[in-house]
């Protein structure tokens, strides 16, 4: 329901400018509505040939009763659905984008939003508890949004180094592959960790494992491995965290080529291919778990899972699509 809802009033000046032909620009601008308001209103109630108030205020009365039985509630053949598919660890929305495609052989509409709002629900709006289980950060509940207001520690031991302000503004537009995330995915009591590489453009992953631990060294000696996988003239740049565990970039742009940027401290948001990423990735290796069990087998049966997934930031488009592609014109 929107925040501000029209009122009865308001619905009178719609009829009369509909009277008047006015426009729902002018009519928006009469009520300090906008006019997309004014639009939705006159369009879901008949449109402009036949809109009355009375009707209008009724049906806006009747759909904010509450309360309102949840749809998955009331459709447990479409509940039995989104079960199987959270099972299988799809997103919400990729599941509500399927169900509207048909995609699974039941052909509905059903917002991404309703069925977070089942799961967080455990149990009381139509799907079964535990499922929290099967989303990126498997919260039981959504956590609520604060400002991190803790002084910033100090910076790792890594010398001289590029900050992401320097970074190419290429690597912002998300036009050119190459231009590479990196990041450690850490496991319980944080003795053992995954080097995680994304692409910016295309959101392709690459996965190391560390069984030696995350020293400097150990994740100087991954990364260099992983780079041997990516053509030579696609090792553009690689944006990371000021961790300690990159004190040796200096050598590792020497021996592989890329140039090495880092992200300002307590920023995130500045590597937002890699953090959101690695929700996905813990999908399958979860939190507080011993990491060294995922032997290279295992970590790249999860690359081609994640790589071959169907993403909404690139528009349904998979990475390894998309990636291929960039390659092949590499030559």
């Amino acid at each position: 329901m929107p925040a501000h809802p029209l009122s009865l009033s308001e619905r009178e000046e719609i009829r009369v400018g509909i009277e008047r032909k006015e426009t729902d620009e002018e009519i928006g601008r009469r009520l300090a509505r906008h006019r997309c308001t004014i639009s939705a209103e006159i369009n879901r109630n008949g449109g402009r040939g036949f809109y009355t108030v009375t009707a209008a205020q009724a049906r806006a009365e009747e759909l904010r009763r509450r309360p309102k039985q949840c749809r998955l509630v009331a459709d447990p053949v479409l509940a039995a659905v989104v079960t199987e598919r959270l099972e299988a660890k799809d997103s919400p929305m990729t599941i509500a984008r399927e169900l509207a495609a048909g995609t699974h052989g039941v052909t509905t509409s059903i917002s991404h939003e309703s069925i977070y709002q089942a799961v967080y629900a455990q149990g009381e709006r139509g799907l079964r508890r535990g499922l929290h289980e099967g989303l990126h950060r498997r919260r039981r509940r959504r956590k609520h949004r604060t400002r991190d207001t803790a002084p910033a520690s100090a910076a790792g031991p890594l010398g001289t180094f590029n900050p992401i302000s320097a970074r190419p503004s290429i690597a912002d537009e998300r036009r050119e592959v190459g231009h590479l995330e990196g990041d450690l995915i850490l496991g319980s009591f944080n003795r053992s960790a995954i080097v995680t590489v994304f692409d910016r453009a295309s959101r392709y992953l690459w996965l190391a494992d560390l069984p030696e631990g995350h020293s400097a060294d150990a994740v100087l000696a991954a990364l260099v491995e992983t780079m041997e996988r990516i053509p030579t003239t696609l090792r553009r740049t690689l944006t990371w965290d000021q961790g300690s565990e990159m004190a040796r970039h200096a050598d590792l742009a020497e021996m592989t080529g890329i140039t090495v940027y880092f992200a300002d401290p307590h920023s995130p948001w500045q590597r937002p291919t890699n953090e959101n990423g690695n929700g996905l990735i813990r999908r399958y290796v979860g939190k507080g778990t011993n990491l060294n069990v995922y032997t290279p087998a295992d970590l790249r049966a999860i690359e081609t899972r994640i790589n071959t997934m169907p993403r909404r930031s690139i528009h349904w488009a998979t990475a390894q699509d998309l990636y291929t592609t960039a390659v092949a014109m590499t030559g």
